[in-house]
């Protein structure tokens, strides 16, 4: 989304319209992911999807992690695809379009493979990078040999996009990179703690979030800034992959079952109400059932706030490609099931204990008299939110998107009444009731 948002923004820099419907453009681009099996084919669904509609004088361009991976084969395969380009080469895009149109400034459509909106559009969080590529050896990883070595964003860099997002709105920065807590290791002297005290220098009225800590890149100084800053949402999300020693060496994590739970202990310590969120791979060649079971026991003794999980993805190229032991799908899918039905009930129980607190949302959405929110606890798409209703004389919304899909209605026949609030306010909630995944609540007085 990011590297979509600064393509664009070059674009329009250069005489080029945005359009929301790929339909009426002249040119049509999709970023493509190419991390894991999942991705590459929604990658791929979404090319064929735009190739169908591409007539006419309309030129098809794919970029991105897929098509640097598989490029002679994409150009293969879809032979409407007109031009095809990696990672980091924007300039090169800006100049193959200039060629197919003559440098007019006609209609572009952007397609990105995990959203069809522009970020560059008024909204209540934008994502903020820092970093990109990364110099860990995660034997099923494909990122190095795509993204690169690690590097660090300039600071300078950093904050001027920081502050160009907060003046136009956002009330939510979301930092994110390979591994954001090891940003500056390639700085003199300047590293994420220096970073994060900038940030929260930044006039007005906002907050930070931080994603994908690496454990072994989690230091005191790191912590400190977090807990010591009020800016700073006290979240953290440390993908620990796996919580079994034999399984992480030939991950090549560098971790320890007992160094996690070391850590862990100490991030709370410091910081009682953290939200932890966490990823697992389920099925990595070789894992037992013994293991897994101990990958189960590990998420009940530490209680995650938030837990997601992959299978895992025989990468080409990657050195647990050639590891025996493969896990046959059907086993990696009821492992997945099994833990995240666990995962469920942790949650249910963490989001009941916070039923009668109040606590400071940032609305993201309105929709049909509903508001939509989240807590410091909520990261966007990967969380679940709060459906906020304007004291007893809000609108009720019915279900959990945690069981079935969210319906918006309101509880009575009658037209709701306008929402007080927008998208982007702060409002303080009081929690009503509570689900898997999602919280319920009304503004307090």
């Amino acid at each position: 989304m990011v590297d979509s948002d600064n393509l664009t923004r070059k674009l329009i820099g250069n005489g080029f319209l945005y359009l929301n419907a790929p339909e009426d453009a002249d040119i049509l681009l999709i970023n493509t992911c190419g991390f894991i099996e999942d991705a590459k084919k929604e990658s791929i669904e979404e090319i064929l999807k735009l190739a169908a509609i591409k007539k006419g004088t309309k030129k098809l361009i794919v970029f991105g992690c897929l098509a640097k991976r598989y490029r002679d084969k994409l150009l293969k395969e879809i032979q409407e695809i007109d031009a095809i380009f990696g990672v980091g080469e924007d300039e090169k895009i800006i100049e193959c379009i200039k060629e197919f149109t003559g440098i007019g400034a006609l209609g572009l459509g952007v397609s990105n493979t995990t959203t069809q909106t522009p970020t560059t559009n008024p909204c209540s969080y934008a994502y903020l990078k820092i970093s990109d590529g990364c110099n860990k050896k995660c034997t099923y990883c494909v990122i190095p040999s795509i993204r690169g070595k690690y590097r660090s964003i300039k600071p300078d860099e950093i904050l001027k996009e920081a502050e160009r997002s907060v003046k136009r709105g956002v009330k939510e920065l979301i930092l994110v990179g390979q591994d954001t807590a090891c940003y500056g290791k390639d700085l003199d002297g300047y590293n994420i703690s220096s970073l994060l005290k900038d940030l929260c220098s930044l006039n007005d009225d906002f907050r930070i979030r931080l994603l994908y800590a690496y454990p072994a890149s989690i230091n005191d100084s790191f912590l400190n800034v977090i807990a010591t800053e009020d800016k700073i949402c006290k979240y953290l999300d440390i993908p620990f992959q796996h919580s079994e020693d034999r399984i992480l060496r030939l991950m090549k994590r560098g971790g320890s079952r007992k160094g996690y739970l070391n850590l862990i202990g100490k991030i709370r310590g410091a910081m009682p109400d953290i939200a932890l969120r966490t990823t697992f791979i389920i099925g990595f060649p070789s894992e037992t059932e013994k293991e897994f079971h101990s990958l189960l026991d590990f998420v009940e003794e530490v209680k995650f706030d938030r837990l997601g999980v992959f299978k895992y993805s025989k990468e080409e190229g990657t050195p647990s490609a050639k590891l025996r032991g493969q896990v046959p799908e059907s086993v990696k899918n009821k492992r997945v099931e099994k833990i995240m039905r666990h995962q469920a009930q942790i949650s249910l129980e963490k989001n009941k204990a916070l039923i009668g607190r109040q606590f400071n949302a940032i609305i993201d959405e309105i929709s049909r008299g509903v508001a939509l929110g989240r807590l410091y606890s909520h990261a966007p798409d990967i969380d679940g939110v709060v459906i906020i209703e304007e004291g007893s004389k809000g609108p009720g919304v019915q279900g959990s998107r945690a069981k079935t899909s969210l319906s918006l209605e309101p509880s009575n026949p009658r037209t709701p009444e306008p929402c007080s609030v927008k998208a982007g306010d702060f409002v303080t909630v009081k929690i009503t009731s509570a689900f898997e995944y999602d919280l319920k609540g009304i503004i307090a007085e």
